[in-house]
């Protein structure tokens, strides 16, 4: 009880201090649930968008069909989707704003998409995508549009968190036939117990929809309207859904289980291994310098650290946290997890702040860890 209620004090305290306008966490073992709480805007079936938190559901996703034969981690993409077959990289971009590239030196893999090695980038973090961005026109969200950006260097040879993961939904959809959505409700969110999470925000979800806060000039948090295009013309499977804390900790449990949840599988326990081992060979991630702060603050967080099948893989234990070999990602909005297999411990902490990694909310979110582990 004691354990619970030091958990409970870091959430008090976050919101207390300022650090974030609210926050919902829950915390998990092998053997089930420890913790589960929110405060201040926040409440525990809050619905938020998680972000970057949808690329380990894709990858999940992408992973089963893997196990049917459907997909392959090492054959080439754009023989599912063609249009990624014709990137080129970038070699450079005129003052007058022609844009010069060349062919790749091979193709583009599902291994690649799932481990950010396509040579596909983020405006957000990249200058050179950003440039080219504002050249051609900002895409809106949810359109192709978004995915047609030149690649940054030649697939297998450097690590960018990227677009990577869109692909892998277009992959998915061409592989099984049906829309992103409807594959991952059929195929994770239903049996998985997983009621709040899609694509679309449903009329039960509706009133639980958590606002976008930013930090007010002064003091204090301002609620935004934002909201994700709720008719895509792309389901984008690298950052789109809205979820909430206990539905997410449904899917962390199950790659802790190996694949299972409540006696469902569905995942192999071997493709739950090969998830949580380092598949990118000798390269390894570094940090990324934002190019649009009032999205991001520098990602300061990476550097040296492996990358699984869409999971962040750390070689080298944190000390007070997790183990060495744990999983980990986040979401835009300051949403964070991680799955520990050697503790076998797994915890989900959100808010709904921007800019992204925070440093208020980092901090927050860390002592949050801590006292799971503390509790333990």
């Amino acid at each position: 009880m004691r354990g619970t209620m030091d958990i409970g004090n870091t959430l008090k305290d976050a919101v207390r201090a300022g650090d974030v306008p609210g926050v919902v966490a829950a915390a998990a073992t092998d053997g089930g649930v420890i913790f589960q709480g929110a405060e201040g805007v926040l409440k525990p079936d809050s619905v938020i968008w998680i972000a970057s938190m949808t690329k380990a559901v894709t990858g999940a996703a992408a992973l089963q069909l893997v196990e049917r034969g459907k997909l392959s981690l090492d054959a080439q993409a754009a023989d599912l989707v063609p249009e990624i077959g014709a990137k080129e990289v970038l070699v450079g971009i005129d003052a007058d704003g022609t844009v010069h590239t060349r062919l790749p030196k091979r193709p583009i893999t599902l291994r690649h998409l799932l481990t950010h090695t396509a040579g596909l980038g983020y405006d957000t973090w990249n200058a050179d995508i950003y440039r080219y961005v504002q050249l051609k026109g900002v895409p809106k969200p949810g359109t192709r549009a978004v995915l047609e950006t030149p690649l940054l260097f030649d697939p297998g040879e450097q690590w960018e968190y990227s677009t990577g993961i869109d692909w892998a939904g277009l992959m998915v959809e061409a592989a099984s036939g049906v829309r992103l959505d409807q594959y991952l409700r059929e195929n994770l969110f239903e049996p998985l117990g997983m009621v709040d999470t899609g694509f679309r925000i449903g009329a039960t979800q509706r009133p639980r929809k958590a606002a976008v806060h930013v930090r007010a000039e002064t003091d204090g948090f301002v609620a935004t309207d934002h909201e994700l295009n709720q008719e895509p013309e792309v389901f984008m499977g690298g950052g789109a859904l809205y979820s909430t804390v206990g539905d997410y900790l449904r899917f962390v449990r199950m790659i802790l289980g190996q694949g299972a949840l409540d006696g469902v599988q569905v995942l192999k326990p071997e493709t739950v291994a090969s998830m949580s081992k380092n598949a990118m060979g000798e390269v390894r991630c570094r940090p990324l310098k934002t190019q649009i702060p009032g999205r991001s603050a520098d990602m300061d967080f990476v550097d040296g650290m492996e990358w699984g099948l869409t999971f962040m893989i750390n070689p080298e234990p944190f000390p007070g946290r997790r183990s060495a070999g744990s999983l980990a990602w986040a979401g835009l909005a300051n949403s964070y997890y991680w799955i520990d297999p050697v503790k076998k411990v797994t915890g989900v902490w959100a808010t709904q702040l921007l800019p992204f990694y925070d440093a208020r909310a980092v901090a927050a979110f860390e002592t949050f860890e801590r006292a799971v582990y503390a509790s333990l």
